[in-house]
């Protein structure tokens, strides 16, 4: 069809989703077909049908951020420059969760920022941050951030820093529920709640607490877009092989060239470079944490004993 109007997919719940034209305008379309396999981030070629539209194909997409279980698979957002996984000092989070999507988005060959909220709250900030060190060894991007206003109404130094990180880039928002996600999207976009009202009443979802993915610019250009998901306790990797886990995880990467079998496993093999570097003391050359490597065992064995469909 070389009739179709290209769109972006900014909003979806159930069936219906909204398409954003090139000139700002929304429309509710519906996906041709009985599965939808329509995300926020998609861009789409569609058609009017009436007062809505019809999605009549999608677009190649660059990666897709998901995370799948033994029931179903979840689709996040497509087409990102980056993953914000968004935790706090306060509850403890969970590093097996955080360790999960920041596979998932390796998988993808999606960059990925940390974010640890609550900079202010002494001292479960500190232990916090240190339970990140391994992660900052590791090359991953980790930033500190404190939601409350700063004295005198200025922007706080962290959320300026973390701006200049967003900036002319899409990112999908991502973290377990009451971190602060929603918070930080209505700091970084002032008119999100007004355009959440208008979301929900334009897909007739009803009470909207973040049940849907949603997309919004951040600036008048759309060169920066924040993507807003639903909160998370757990989070599936079962469309990750076992003996892939490794190569996702940075730190293990790092010392596969050690191993004496190009098969190994990592978990019992003699000559194994990630076993090498776990027993290593920090500071001589043991460079993947006691605590990361356990979480490589755990994903492993899980991975090794899902179901097979």
């Amino acid at each position: 069809m070389t009739d179709l109007l290209p769109g972006l997919v900014v909003a979806a719940h159930g069936r219906h989703c909204l398409v954003e034209s090139p000139n700002g305008e929304r429309c509710l379309c519906h996906p041709r077909g009985k599965k939808n396999a329509v995300v926020v981030g998609d861009r789409v070629g569609w058609q009017t049908t009436g007062d809505e539209g019809s999605i009549e194909r999608v677009e190649a997409r660059r990666n897709l951020f998901y995370r799948q279980d033994e029931m179903r698979t979840k689709s996040f957002a497509a087409n990102l420059d980056q993953v914000l996984v968004l935790v706090a000092a306060d509850p403890e989070f969970s590093e097996s969760q955080l360790s999960r999507a920041l596979i998932a988005a390796q998988a993808e060959h999606i960059d990925a920022l940390i974010v640890l909220n609550k900079s202010d709250l002494k001292p479960a900030f500190d232990r916090a941050w240190e339970r990140l060190a391994p992660y900052r060894r590791m090359g991953c991007q980790v930033l500190p951030l404190c939601l409350r206003p700063a004295d005198g109404g200025d922007v706080p130094t962290d959320l300026v820093e973390l701006q200049a990180r967003l900036r002319g880039r899409t990112t999908l928002v991502l973290g377990p529920s009451g971190v602060g996600k929603s918070t930080l999207v209505n700091r970084l976009v002032p008119e999100a709640r007004a355009q959440t009202g208008e979301i929900s009443r334009a897909l007739n979802s009803g009470k909207h607490t973040t049940t849907s993915t949603t997309w919004y610019w951040v600036d008048k250009a759309g060169a920066t877009a924040l993507i807003d998901s639903p909160g998370f306790q757990e989070f599936g990797l079962h469309h990750i092989e076992p003996m892939q886990l490794a190569h996702l995880m940075p730190d293990l990467q790092a010392a596969l060239g050690e191993c004496r079998f190009y098969n190994c496993t990592h978990l019992h093999e003699p000559g194994c470079g990630v076993i090498a570097q776990v027993q290593s003391p920090p500071g001589m050359n043991g460079t993947i944490s006691d605590n990361r490597y356990r979480i490589y065992r755990e994903l492993f064995e899980e991975l090794s004993n899902k179901r097979r469909y």
